[in-house]
């Protein structure tokens, strides 16, 4: 049986659809929540052993760009995560499996990332 299948490897030439990527920045963004959990953690720890270390990790937070915008990146993280995790629970209880509905609740939970980052935007700058 001889199969001929059309191959195209070029990934920059591949259209993937909506729910592909929905799944991979819900994939993506779950592995920077955990990651920055564990350091969001650690400075908590280091903030909350006395007055002075919080007026630091305070003072460092309002002062420096770059730690204003990895506050950013991970409330970002965290909002997509969420959203994307809702959809998977929307789906679980038998809805929006088909395609489709698929494709529209995927819209909907990458919108609503894009909200949750705005609303990060504001609450962390402004």
């Amino acid at each position: 049986m001889k199969k001929e299948r059309p191959m195209n490897l070029a990934i920059n030439t591949i259209a993937l659809p909506a729910t592909a990527y929905a799944s991979i920045l819900h994939r993506v963004s779950g592995v920077i929540v955990w990651v920055a959990m564990i350091v969001a953690i650690v400075i908590s720890y280091f903030a909350l052993k006395s007055e002075t270390n919080f007026d630091e990790v305070s003072s460092v937070l309002e002062s420096y760009f770059i730690a204003k915008f990895v506050v950013w990146g991970f409330l970002t993280a965290l909002g997509y995560y969420c959203a994307g995790t809702v959809k998977h629970i929307i789906q679980d209880f038998g809805y929006c499996e088909e395609l489709k509905s698929g494709k529209v609740i995927s819209l909907v939970a990458i919108a609503v990332g894009i909200l949750l980052s705005l609303l990060a935007i504001w609450w962390t700058w402004l």
